[in-house]
């Protein structure tokens, strides 16, 4: 068998993060592509009871790092990449009452964020996403536009989205696309 090396390219390389449009009385939307860190799905086994104390003590310790799925379903959230030797090493902290499956390599991260953000991914969602509905550190899986992501508020007027890796780009135009009105320059972000 020969040795090859693996070339890692990121799925929005050609994105261009930053703050788009002229500022307006409607505020500025920034477009993130996040580091392609870490993202570990952890599945509960049948029985294992309530596992929400547990789960954080396999991620990195930052702020939002566990995003609720489904039932007995998380994903653990981080910008520094890990070894699978890593991973492996995280599984005895479960206790036998999870799984853990890395999702690093098809799983991408967008940041969103600025004033009339719910508004902008109100355009592509059904998900109500007031801040009195939808607080900070609060996760739903749904669709945006036609493209499945878990949305998760990171803050009051920020947004952090995980999409599948094949649908990156395309997310990335839709939301290009929903801010037009707000002033994102779909050619300065692209």
């Amino acid at each position: 068998m020969a040795d090859f090396a693996l070339l890692h390219r990121p799925a929005l390389a050609n994105a261009k993060s930053g703050s788009f449009g002229a500022p307006s009385s409607n505020g500025r939307i920034t477009m993130t592509a996040l580091p392609e860190g870490h993202v570990l799905h952890v599945l509960a086994t049948r029985g294992s009871g309530d596992l929400t104390g547990l789960i954080p003590r396999i991620g990195d310790g930052s702020t939002y790092a566990v995003r609720p799925y489904g039932p007995g379903q998380w994903f653990v959230i981080g910008d520094a990449p890990l070894s699978a030797a890593e991973i492996f090493g995280k599984t005895p902290v479960l206790d036998g009452k999870a799984s853990i499956s890395d999702q690093g390599h098809g799983r991408v991260r967008i940041g969103i964020s600025g004033t009339p953000v719910e508004a902008v991914l109100a355009k592509g969602t059904a998900v109500d996403l007031a801040v009195s509905n939808f607080p900070v550190g609060h996760s739903a899986m749904t669709l945006i536009g036609h493209i499945s992501a878990l949305i998760s508020r990171t803050g009051p007027e920020s947004f952090e989205l995980l999409v599948l890796r094949g649908f990156a780009e395309s997310l990335w135009d839709e939301l290009i696309e929903m801010g037009l009105e707000f002033g994102v320059d779909a050619k300065t972000a692209r």
